[in-house]
């Protein structure tokens, strides 16, 4: 209830964080408006390397768009779009597929903050914070279209290409395939070489009936085979922070005093894209039995 209080931090946020906003005739409108397009784009780019925050309540949230507090989180290994890992997530709220929604509804509470700021009517106010809002499903889905194509190795932003990478999305799914490893071998399906993506596949042929598209789309974009697998290494990470890896440091930590895992892990992933000589089970998924179902908040 202390408007004066909100003004006085909403304007410290905007000269530290938007200062672009201050100049706005509307400044707490154009601080919202970035504020939803810093998070748009934030939930896309970790979405897209199979990031599941975990616990997206909006005290998990920052003004500056930075991902932050996410103990029971996890990465993707066989794609899966309602994949839940967090212990303390039993409805499926914290999904990777569900972290849009949740993050406009975090942004609803932060415009509903801002309503005194936005109008002297009330009415009016809620009408300035709807407008703001509805830009964040546009803003999410240019993010994600854009980290997509680059991760296709496509050049263009258009429905057909946001068509092609969803109808991988999908099969990848129908078929468990892996998600980082699918995606980082599209470099070698891109030179001639389709074996290691299509054995990530449950149904081989799946990958080949979208990589027939794909490669007519590739070929229309006329670039060298050679390049075009360079830009695909370059936007596809070899390396994740794959879970088994994260609970297997943590034990040694834990149970025998023993950092030296942690170590080798924060070693590799510092070089995410790059192929490292001897680092080869660092991209590898979980065997069965070493795959972690639940993570926690001291993850």
């Amino acid at each position: 209830g202390d408007v004066e209080a909100v003004r006085m931090l909403a304007d410290h946020v905007i000269a530290r964080h938007y200062p672009q906003a201050g100049g706005d005739e509307r400044p707490y409108r154009a601080l919202l408006e970035a504020v939803i397009a810093a998070q748009a784009k934030l939930v896309a780019r970790w979405m897209m390397v199979g990031f599941v925050h975990g616990v997206m309540n909006t005290d998990n949230m920052t003004i500056s768009g930075e991902t932050i507090d996410y103990g029971p989180c996890a990465f993707l290994d066989t794609f899966d779009p309602v994949a839940v890992f967090s212990s303390i997530d039993h409805a499926g709220r914290y999904s990777w597929g569900n972290q849009p929604r949740i993050a406009l509804w975090n942004l609803t509470r932060l415009a509903e903050a801002l309503l005194p700021l936005l109008a002297e009517e009330e009415d009016a106010a809620i009408k300035e914070a709807e407008a703001a809002l509805s830009s964040f499903g546009a803003a999410f889905e240019a993010a994600s279209l854009d980290v997509l194509c680059r991760k296709i190795g496509v050049e263009s932003r258009d429905a057909a290409d946001a068509a092609l990478a969803q109808d991988l999305l999908q099969r990848m799914a129908e078929s468990a395939a892996d998600f980082t490893l699918t995606f980082r071998h599209l470099g070698e399906a891109a030179s001639g070489d389709a074996g290691p993506a299509r054995a990530l596949f449950r149904d081989p042929a799946a990958f080949d009936g979208w990589a027939e598209a794909w490669r007519a789309r590739l070929a229309r974009q006329g670039r060298d085979p050679a390049a075009t697998r360079d830009a695909l290494h370059a936007a596809n990470p070899v390396y994740i922070p794959r879970n088994h890896l994260v609970e297997e440091a943590i034990a040694a930590a834990v149970a025998r005093d023993d950092l030296r895992p942690f170590e080798r892990l924060m070693d590799v992933l510092a070089r995410p894209f790059d192929a490292q000589a001897g680092a080869e089970r660092y991209a590898l998924p979980a065997r069965p039995e070493e795959r972690v179902l639940q993570t926690f908040c001291g993850t």
